[in-house]
């Protein structure tokens, strides 16, 4: 993918075709054996390091800014001075495993901006290798090396340059450890699965029997065509089919989670439950505690006011894990719903379904160390009348 891009952008392939050894690395752009003169008044040889905006998974875009980073010492002037006009700050920065730059420049163009990569490599590399060159006349950084990329393949179809743009490659890619189940894929879990979808997590796998219906689209992620509604696909079908326009390793099973498969549930290292069923969970939690797999079960509530004017309702998530699972009893029912519920009726409020699984999503970015916890609640619930989220079961 990286050399597809590079040969697919015009200022990446003008780099690499006049000599310079470019690589794209965890959705940066590199350019590596820049001559520079250290503080000893010898020459070394850095990396030269950019944020990579993209206008297409092909295609590079202006750069986003006119900072660039640096791999090395700081460059030094052939007599021995500091090159004070580009110095900007000092690191290290921790973009990316093996890859933390120690300094950032700052050599803005007249213009304001860079119209492209190659112009801004070039500018900063033409001031450290002006110095290199003014020591010794041979060095060049144009080796006309080609760096092949060190990176294993992604998840993805195309760079995460969101992570990348903030600079928190590390903690983003906590998350690709992680094989992550989710069992019913109707609205909350639909939602959950667009979240965990743009995580590095390997594998998703989702396990739902339903068909996805007319119904099902108006409290999902995304809008389903008339065409597809027509085609009659399973709810996991579906979506592993849409997701998979962004990402590999979504895995479809037609099939609720019963007694008879449970133990496809013990190679997961954390599952998502959204179903609506007590009888479902009966059978789904127990199993989950035994073999000390965390997971959360997300809940809601919709119902009418007294006056049947309006609706009020209410998103519960509950964590377990295999050191606090005494909660449990007392947060979720294991009892199906009967009557005055309209939610069971299939209510169309995608609002909820969002909201409940964002607040299941964080929970689990928050136990997987990519937020901070300073809370450590394992059930909180949200009122839409109060507008407010009360946390139970703290840890902290």
């Amino acid at each position: 993918m990286s050399q597809l891009l590079i040969s697919r952008s015009s200022d990446l392939k003008r780099l690499r075709d006049e000599g310079y050894e470019v690589e794209v690395r965890s959705n940066y752009l590199l350019v590596h054996a820049v001559p520079y003169v250290t503080s000893r008044g010898e020459i070394a040889y850095g990396t030269l390091c950019s944020e990579l905006t993209l206008a297409s998974p092909e295609q590079t875009a202006p750069p986003s800014t006119h900072v660039a980073h640096f791999v090395g010492e700081f460059p030094h002037n052939a007599d021995g001075s500091r090159i004070t006009a580009i110095e900007h700050g000092t690191g290290p920065f921790n973009w990316a495993e093996n890859l933390v730059p120690n300094f950032s420049f700052s050599n803005k163009p007249r213009s304001g901006s860079f119209s492209n990569y190659y112009e801004k490599m070039t500018n900063y590399i033409g001031v450290l290798w002006h110095q290199a060159r003014a020591k010794d006349g041979d060095v060049d950084p144009r080796t006309f090396r080609l760096v092949e990329s060190v990176e294993a393949e992604s998840v993805f179809n195309y760079e995460d340059t969101a992570s990348s743009r903030a600079g928190i490659q590390p903690i983003a890619k906590r998350l690709a450890q992680y094989k992550i189940a989710i069992v019913g894929l109707g609205g909350t879990g639909a939602y959950i699965l667009d979240l965990v979808a743009k995580t590095h997590v390997r594998e998703i796998h989702l396990f739902d029997s339903d068909k996805f219906r007319q119904h099902n689209a108006f409290r999902a992620p995304g809008a389903a065509s008339r065409e597809t509604l027509d085609r009659n696909l399973s709810k996991v079908a579906y979506f592993a089919e849409t997701y998979s326009q962004l990402r590999r390793q979504i895995i479809a099973h037609e099939e609720n989670v019963t007694e008879a498969n449970l133990g496809e549930l013990a190679s997961f290292d954390f599952v998502f439950l959204s179903v609506d069923s007590g009888a479902a969970r009966q059978v789904l939690i127990p199993a989950l505690q035994r073999i000390n797999i965390p997971f959360i079960d997300v809940g809601m509530d919709v119902h009418v006011t007294d006056d049947s004017s309006q609706l009020w309702g209410t998103c519960r998530v509950t964590t377990s894990t295999p050191t606090r699972q005494d909660h449990l009893s007392s947060r979720i029912s294991m009892t199906d719903r009967e009557g005055g519920d309209l939610y069971a009726a299939n209510i169309q409020i995608a609002d909820l379904n969002a909201l409940n699984a964002v607040l299941a999503v964080l929970r689990w970015k928050r136990l997987c160390g990519y937020y901070y916890d300073d809370c450590g609640e394992y059930d909180s619930t949200f009122t839409t009348s109060l507008n407010k989220l009360a946390n139970a079961d703290t840890s902290l």
